[in-house]
């Protein structure tokens, strides 16, 4: 078991190069299962969450391995198995991305149902009912979902709200489905347009991509590809939240600024100095005290979920009150219980988290519960004065390549240390 030791009060300086997009990785991979062959996916992060997803296509049948450039070889042309076992799905969510692919390539699908999970219960129903309008047959029992399907059909899908990952799971099924299938009020993220431009290029017909209506022609056949995984916007979100934090100036590089227009003006709002430098770098710097601003979060192109927890230590910091609402998970602040522990002054009401900025943080132990609380934790903790103590790493893991390395690069001054595990 692993912690974070992080001695607060050092400025950032330099430069980070942002990593591929873990939510951009999970769903590519599972692209995979619909075409034999072998494919090249570069900028794949090295990172706990993908590293399950390998060990999940491996369970199938497939051969992995990672290339000295960091390209990573996916050879599926020993898929064998329908079958994702609730040991691996249970450890992340995004499995379920296989459900899909599977039964549009395969016809028949078993995988396990994922349960609740730290940010809510985030159910699969919006994947089922696709499936099911598309003219599989499903049975849930013993904690499975079995689909089966000779082939699917091309359907009008409705979700009441944008769903990522049915969005994708349901785009992918399409392709090899027979007709059109519409999907309306999709989802508009830069991971599911990635998504939709990979499997085009793998021979895929699809409209819409990057809007609210996606119509995707299928086809008999798809084939193996050499792509490159999108920059992760959450992580050049987080690095220039680090600045707000920690103060000083950075420039990140292997970004796209378009992808992220809300949260950069939320941070120029809020008083950082932000200078697009091209069409793959951003330099931030801070001056000064920030101010406060509110902030609600929303589906793409709205402020992201995933940089609430950041966002709220800069807002912890800044001068006045701000309120921070959330409208995609029901229980996403837990990292709040945290933030008071080392100083920060916030109180829950409803949805919505108040906060009033104070003039400084102090170190303190604290605990992870998800993975960006645990990277809201490392800000508070470069900003807080003396040693502040991040436990639950494994959160971390999932989802930051690297995320202490590249901010020591930066001046940061931390350290993992390994503990050992009380019974």
């Amino acid at each position: 078991m692993e912690q974070l030791e992080i001695q607060g009060g050092h400025s950032l300086k330099g430069s980070i190069r942002i990593s591929g997009a873990k939510n951009a990785a999970l769903p590519m991979l599972a692209a995979t299962l619909l075409a034999q062959g072998a494919f090249r996916l570069r900028d794949v992060p090295c990172l706990e969450d993908v590293n399950i997803f390998i060990r999940l296509l491996e369970e199938l049948g497939f051969k992995c391995k990672k290339e000295e450039t960091g390209a990573l070889l996916v050879d599926s042309s020993g898929l064998s198995s329908h079958e994702a076992p609730y040991e691996l799905v249970r450890m992340m969510r995004a499995s379920v991305l296989v459900l899909g692919p599977l039964t549009a390539g395969l016809g028949r699908a078993k995988v396990a149902l994922p349960g609740g999970c730290a940010i809510g219960a985030r159910p699969i129903d919006f994947h089922l009912k696709g499936l099911e309008l598309m003219g599989a047959k499903l049975k849930l029992r013993e904690g499975y979902v079995e689909v089966r399907a000779r082939r699917l059909s091309g359907a009008r899908i409705y979700f009441d709200i944008p769903s990522v990952t049915a969005t994708e799971n349901l785009m992918m099924a399409a392709c090899l489905a027979s007709g059109v299938t519409t999907l309306e009020n999709a989802a508009r993220e830069p991971e599911v347009v990635a998504l939709g431009q990979m499997l085009q290029q793998m021979g895929a017909h699809i409209k819409g991509l990057g809007s609210e209506t996606v119509k995707i022609e299928g086809v008999r056949q798809l084939s193996p590809v050499d792509w490159k995984i999108i920059p992760d916007r959450i992580e050049t979100g987080t690095y220039l939240m680090a600045v707000g934090a920690a103060g000083g100036k950075l420039v990140l590089e292997n970004t796209v600024p378009s992808h992220l227009d809300a949260v950069l003006e939320k941070l120029k709002n809020a008083g950082l100095v932000i200078d697009i430098l091209d069409e793959t770098t951003i330099r931030v710097k801070r001056r000064g005290r920030l101010k406060s601003v509110d902030v609600k979060t929303l589906p793409y192109p709205g402020f992201p979920t995933d940089l609430q927890a950041q966002i709220m230590v800069l807002m912890a910091l800044a001068g006045g009150l701000s309120v921070i609402t959330e409208t995609i998970f029901e229980n996403r602040f837990m990292h709040v219980a945290e933030l008071r522990r080392l100083g920060a002054d916030i109180r829950i009401e409803g949805r919505s988290a108040i906060v009033r900025g104070v003039s400084s943080l102090a170190g303190a132990p604290v605990m992870a519960t998800d993975l960006r609380a645990s990277a809201c934790l490392v800000l508070a903790g470069l900003a807080a004065k003396g040693k502040t103590v991040v436990g639950g790493l494994n959160h971390l893991n999932r989802g930051y390549e690297n995320m202490d390395e590249k901010l020591c690069s930066a001046g940061a001054v931390m350290k993992r240390v390994k503990i050992e595990e009380t019974v």
